[in-house]
């Protein structure tokens, strides 16, 4: 069942990182594509899936999706930087570090009133189209989604922001403190039981990329922290 669950989060990671699937998308179709009962068969967990991107960018992407990811980095600090009074946090694989030209900008706002930030979009011009989707706790929360421009790529990527309570901002970050160490264990676990099918398959192939010490979302200094860092290691 172990290596069934592998062998899923493989074919899956191909299709986030070719394709630009969200997760579940990925993990659904990849079960279709393999042909098992989609009903019946378990899917394998985010952090198995992450890890198995991981593992694809670094034997097929490795020269393209730095530099992918510090465009789309640079391009979520502008929106924060524009956003730094609604208190954000970038979150998803921008901020993970997975992200590639296919991937969207998630940005959570902590607001005192959750239509403020739609008043300084409307105000600032900016078209965007209101949505709900499941929040940090699994609860409803709006998105506002927006088309923007990221100069570096020369490509126009999804922006999504999610309004929160300013209260909930505490709340936030303890649950991620708690989701890196839940995360940090499993990975310890699991490092010894198998391979994944990628490395698998080929004879050589280079170390796979490493997993994320970071928070599951992160503050506009922490962001420019680690553009900065990069900057310098260039």
């Amino acid at each position: 069942m172990q290596e069934l669950s592998h062998e899923i989060a493989s074919q899956a990671a191909r299709l986030v990182v070719e394709e630009g699937l969200d997760y579940g998308a990925a993990k659904r179709r990849a079960v279709r594509d393999m042909g098992l009962p989609p009903n019946k068969t378990p899917m394998p967990s985010n952090d198995l899936l992450e890890e198995e991107v991981r593992t694809y960018i670094s034997i097929f992407c490795a020269d393209s999706q730095p530099l992918e990811l510090a465009a789309l980095r640079n391009t979520a600090y502008q929106w924060m930087q524009k956003l730094e009074k609604f208190r954000p946090h970038l979150t998803g694989a921008v901020w993970r570090g997975t992200a590639t030209r296919l991937s969207d900008i998630y940005i959570q706002l902590f607001c005192d009133d959750s239509k403020e930030t739609e008043i300084e979009l409307i105000n600032q011009g900016i078209d965007f189209e209101v949505r709900s989707v499941n929040g940090f706790r699994g609860e409803l929360v709006d998105a506002l989604s927006i088309s923007t421009l990221c100069e570096e790529l020369q490509e126009e990527i999804g922006l999504h922001l999610m309004i929160y309570d300013h209260d909930d901002l505490r709340g936030a970050l303890v649950s991620d403190q708690k989701q890196k160490r839940d995360s940090e264990l499993g990975q310890s676990q699991s490092q010894s039981k198998f391979h994944s099918p990628i490395v698998n398959q080929l004879a050589q192939i280079p170390s796979p990329m490493p997993a994320s010490p970071l928070a599951p979302i992160g503050s506009l200094k922490a962001l420019k922290q680690i553009i900065d860092n990069s900057a310098n290691d260039k």
